[in-house]
């Protein structure tokens, strides 16, 4: 094999995991550590999964790191759309008549623009807030990835009130660092929706870049209660989060 030419060892070597290219074949010999190495590998591996496009090429400085990034791509958030009842979240505060899934629209509510999503979290008369805690390196995101690439980190979330209920919708996401030290936090403004809204599903995003090194943990948190203070669950809802991580 070691008499193949470089073109053919880099097309069989691209059919490999890249777990295998870098824990494995990398070690064989000083020739296909090379080949492992080499740009024209890790671009032959997008085009065949399907990560490559023309207009890309000037804009990828490393494509090894772009084609890690395009494998571990997911949403983080998990249980986003209440299909496992509150599975994965925890409960900060539950007050009122606490925390309730509803299928969708819901009562006096509207279909979300994604047929996908089912169901959605309500809130209730008294403050409600759940949140989830990301480990980045238990999700595949290696430190030294995190720290000298500084991949975009894209938040977004889905929330709408009852067409006869004023509501309050809040949502803070904080990068933490290994001792849980906040190094960058999206804390916009609570939204206030007043009653007899047009009831319809908004989307809020926030991309995260250029932020410190050290980003060990995400911290996701949204909720809100009614304006009201009606009995029953007539406070904001929200359903379909995410958090993804570039290329």
């Amino acid at each position: 094999i070691s008499d193949l030419p470089e073109d053919v060892l880099v097309e069989l070597l691209s059919m490999l995991p890249a777990q295998d290219l870098i824990c494995a074949c990398r070690l064989v010999c000083t020739q296909w550590r090379y080949v492992v190495d080499l740009t024209t590998l890790w671009k032959r591996k997008c085009q065949r999964e399907g990560f490559h496009t023309q207009n890309l090429d000037r804009s990828i400085p490393d494509w090894k790191i772009f084609y890690m990034l395009c494998i571990l791509k997911r949403n983080l958030i998990k249980n986003p759309c209440a299909e496992e009842s509150f599975r994965h979240w925890k409960l900060d505060n539950n007050e009122g008549d606490r925390w309730r899934i509803e299928d969708l629209p819901g009562p006096l509510g509207r279909e979300m623009p994604d047929p996908k999503v089912h169901k959605y979290f309500v809130t209730s008369f008294g403050p409600c807030l759940k949140s989830q805690l990301i480990t980045l390196k238990n999700e595949g995101y290696w430190n030294e990835l995190m720290d000298e690439n500084q991949p975009e980190i894209i938040v977004k979330d889905w929330y709408a009130a009852r067409f006869d209920c004023g509501c309050r919708y809040e949502i803070t996401v904080r990068l933490l660092s290994e001792d849980y030290i906040v190094l960058d936090e999206f804390h916009p403004e609570p939204v206030v929706i007043e009653q007899w809204s047009d009831a319809m599903w908004r989307e809020i995003s926030h991309t995260f870049h250029n932020y410190p090194a050290g980003v060990r943990y995400i911290w996701f948190q949204h909720g809100g209660q009614d304006t009201q203070f009606w009995a029953g669950w007539y406070g904001i809802r929200v359903t379909n989060s995410s958090i993804t991580i570039g290329p």
